[in-house]
Formats: C-alpha cells, sequence, structure tokens
C-alpha cells in the first residue's frame, strides 16, 4: 500500500513543531530504516521525525491527524514481516526516548521508554537486583516499543509468558495525538475493559507506545544449561513434559533444533562448534534456573538421568561454565542467520498445540516434498509454548530464484497444514505486510470485523500504520 506524500506544508510544520534535533531528511541518516533486515522490503518516506518525549511525540501525531497523514511508527528495526518499513508514510522513531524513568524492586516493576533496547532493559532490572525474563536474539538493538507493539515472545514464554503477560501498564499517543498516561503498578485493576491490551500487538496501529511499566522476577540463584540430542521430534515432547514435572516448573528455556539447522550454523556461522560427541536427528536445548543455589544444577543431572534410562535422549552436555552457556545458545540463535546465506528461504513463524508439535512436522514436512520434491526443511523453536520456525530451503543444486519465486504457493501449503491442528500463522512476529492479508484466509469474519471495527473507532482516519492489519 503506497500512501501520498505529505504536502510541504504540513513538512514544514512537523519540522517546526519538534524543532532541531527532532526531525531529519538526510537520505544516508534514513537509509537504515526503510529496508527490512532480510531485504525482503525497501521503502521510502519525506521524513523521518525523532521525538524526544511523549509530548513531542503528541504533536506530531495531531499534525498529522488533523492532516489526514499516515505514520508509520518504528523502533529497533528488527521485525520479520514488514511491518515498520514506509512506503511513502512519515516515519515516527522512538529511538530517541531511551529513559529509565523508574525502577521500584519493592512492586518488582520499572517503567522505561519505548526507545530502550530489550537488552538495556534487561541490564536496568540486574542492576536493582530484579530480573526482567524476556529474551531474544535481536534483544540488543530490538527497542521495548517494538516488542510491545508485536508482542514479541522470545525463549522463555514457557515460564513467563508473551510480552502482553509482562507489561502492566503503557503510556501511548493515540491516533488523534490524545495521550493515554496508563503507567500503572498494579497486578489487579478490575475497571472495565483494559486499554493497554489493545495497544499491545497492535503493531502501531492504533497508536505510537511511548513508555511502558514492566514486570520484574527475582534473581534466580543457579542456573543450568544443557544441550542433548533425540531420535525423534515426538521424544522432545515427552522430554519436556517430564523436564516440567521433574523441575516443578523451573523449565525457563526449552528449544528444538533439527540437524539441518545445527549443521548450516557450524557450516556458515564462524567459532560455532558441534555441541555433542554424536549428531543426532534431532537437539534441544534446555535451561533449568532455581531461586535455591546449586539446584539447578542438580534437576539437571537427575533429569538427563532419567531421560537416559527412559531412552529419551541419546546423548547431552551440559555447560560448565558462563562461556559454554553462551556457546550453546549461540547454535540456537544463529539458526535465522545460518540459513542466509543458502540463498534465501520461505520462512514461518507458526504455532501448533504443544501435544501436536511432531505430527505438524510430519505432516507439513510429506506436504512440502509433495509440492516442492527435494526442498531442504529446517526446523526450530520453542517447544514450551508450541512455537516452531518452520522454514524451506531450496535443495542442493536447485534453481534458487524459481525457488524463492514459489514462496507464496509454499507458504500456504504449510499454513493450511497449521489450520488443520487450530493453530496460527504468526507465532510471535505479528502479521506485518506480509501476512495481513493471507491471515484472512484463516481468521473468520467475525474476528475480521471486530478487529476492523476496534480500529474504525480509535482510527477513523487510518493513518497508524494503514498497511498492517484489518
Amino acid at each position: 500500500m503506497q500512501t501520498s506524500a505529505p504536502s510541504s506544508a504540513v513538512l514544514d510544520e512537523l519540522k517546526t513543531a519538534l524543532g532541531p534535533g527532532g526531525w531529519t531528511q538526510d537520505p544516508e541518516v534514513i537509509a537504515p530504516s526503510l529496508t527490512e533486515w532480510r531485504n525482503r522490503w525497501t521503502g521510502n518516506t519525506p521524513i523521518l521525525l525523532t521525538p524526544r518525549s511523549v509530548e513531542e511525540t503528541a504533536k506530531a501525531v495531531t499534525i498529522c491527524a488533523s492532516e489526514g497523514v499516515a505514520i508509520t511508527p518504528h523502533g529497533g528495526g528488527t521485525g520479520l514481516v514488514g511491518g515498520q518499513v514506509p512506503f511513502g508514510e512519515v516515519l515516527l522513531s522512538t529511538r530517541k526516548m531511551r529513559a529509565v524513568r523508574d525502577v521500584t524492586p519493592l512492586d518488582d516493576a520499572m517503567t522505561v521508554e519505548a526507545g530502550l533496547t530489550l537488552l538495556e532493559a534487561q541490564q536496568a532490572a540486574t542492576a536493582a537486583g530484579r530480573y526482567f525474563p524476556l529474551s531474544l536474539a535481536a534483544e540488543g538493538s530490538a527497542t521495548i516499543g517494538g516488542v510491545i507493539s508485536t508482542n514479541a515472545g522470545g525463549t522463555q514464554v514457557l515460564r513467563y509468558g508473551m510480552m502482553r503477560d509482562l507489561v502492566l501498564g503503557l503510556e501511548a499517543v493515540m491516533p488523534n495525538g490524545d495521550i493515554f498516561r496508563g503507567l500503572k503498578r498494579l497486578r489487579k485493576d478490575n475497571t472495565g475493559y483494559d486499554l493497554k491490551h489493545l495497544l499491545i500487538g497492535a503493531e502501531g496501529t492504533l497508536g505510537v507506545v511511548t513508555a511502558a511499566t514492566l514486570k520484574l522476577f527475582p534473581i534466580m540463584r543457579s542456573r543450568a544449561v544443557a544441550v542433548v540430542g533425540l531420535e525423534t521430534a515426538a521424544a522432545s515432547v515427552e522430554l519436556l513434559a517430564r523436564a516440567k514435572a521433574e523441575t516443578g516448573g523451573g523449565v525457563e528455556a526449552f528449544e528444538l533444533m533439527k540437524r539441518l539447522g545445527m549443521a548450516l550454523v557450524l557450516k556458515n556461522i564462524p567459532d560455532t562448534r558441534e555441541p555433542l560427541d554424536s549428531t543426532p536427528d534431532w537437539y534441544v536445548l534446555i535451561e533449568i534456573a532455581s531461586g535455591a543455589p546449586g539446584a539447578a544444577e542438580a534437576q539437571m543431572e537427575a533429569l538427563l538421568e532419567v531421560a537416559f534410562e527412559q531412552g529419551l535422549i541419546t546423548d547431552a552436555a551440559i555447560a560448565q561454565n558462563d562461556a559454554q552457556r553462551a556457546a550453546f545458545w549461540r547454535l540456537r540463535e544463529e539458526h535465522s542467520a545460518a540459513l542466509k546465506p543458502e540463498g534465501g528461504g520461505w520462512k514461518h513463524d507458526v504455532s501448533v498445540p504443544i501435544s501436536r508439535i511432531a505430527d505438524f512436522i510430519d505432516e507439513a514436512s510429506a506436504a512440502v516434498e509433495r509440492f516442492h520434491p527435494g526442498a531442504r526443511i529446517s526446523v526450530f523453536g520453542h517447544v514450551g509454548d508450541g512455537n516452531l520456525h518452520y522454514d524451506i530451503l531450496p535443495g542442493v543444486g536447485q534453481d534458487i530464484p524459481a525457488f524463492i519465486g514459489r514462496w507464496k504457493e509454499g507458504s500456504q501449503v504449510v499454513h493450511d497444514v497449521v489450520g488443520t491442528y487450530d493453530g496460527s500463522i504468526s507465532a510471535e512476529h505479528g502479521l506485518g505486510r506480509l501476512k495481513t492479508e493471507e491471515v484472512k484466509r484463516y481468521k473468520s469474519p467475525l474476528e475480521i470485523e471486530t478487529m476492523a471495527a476496534i480500529r474504525r473507532a480509535l482510527d477513523p482516519k487510518r493513518i497508524m500504520n494503514p498497511a498492517v492489519l484489518f
């Protein structure tokens, strides 16, 4: 969707409202914000706005609203579905709103601005003797506003939930320029519709998130990480159930990886090494945390002993220090980057019921083979919450451009299987430009119209990220 460019008068009004340092039209400064990480989209904008406060953000949105000028909000730019890429819209970045406004350990809460990176938020919590659990590969550049707007998941959803579960309060600028001041630290507020939940996961379509109050947790006193080998994906589901039972809910991460993905990491990512003595068909990375010193290590050893006895795993390695723990995690986190040198592929971010993960993998793989014989399938993701990254690569020696040209039909093959399992075609990355139209194939008319009605009520001119959602 291409929108009409704002007039020079509107641009001048925006420049005056935000003042020096609050905007730029320098192509070199703007360029990094116009291209999606995988180079699928490269957009354009007449101006990049960089407000430094919620008040400046409100000024900019008010001007755009009065003139019917479209806005694309932008965080860290790490999204993979194109929701942050403008095509003629004013680009509004929260990068200069980076303050840690408040950390209250007794409330297990902190309030931070939207432009703070996820890593910086984690560090602010740690400095106060608390733990903020959301973690993902792009945490050094992904921003708080971005992970809220996409309702990001990450590796620890199993224990702590999605970003939606970690937000206590929000501050945001609504599509008409009004400021929603909802930065509460309350766990209980049963006074009608919870407006913050409309903004979480809305991908910037219902307003610009400018700050958030986040839940914090105690710092765990022991932590253990292991990589194990398995013969089947089905064994990982059984192992997960055993791990949760053995640790009393102490499992923080449970990441599945197919051999193909591991092999490509070892091939394409420098300074990586095979974590096991064997090369199994499937790997699982397990992280256990406990509030008691030494407890996580003991639980991990007990779990793996039982798993070996029951034939659930064929090999295992427990990290012996922080460096080895980081090395194990790097094998998982570099999966997406490792696929890129193979010439591209059809990437899918899907979820199915945990109990049906293995069946889904088998059925989807058979469907893909029928559609495109010889294609290579890489599966990795979060078994603990049913979220799989199901990526399809061209077979060795196949015509890569021809393969890439079939991605829409190929994705539909995968997503149709997801639909039969009552799954979701977007588990943690949102819809963006990539899936907004496709998801209508899987959503009911009632769902689509209800969401469209909410949007019409809050953004009648459809100026907020107009190409995204309903």
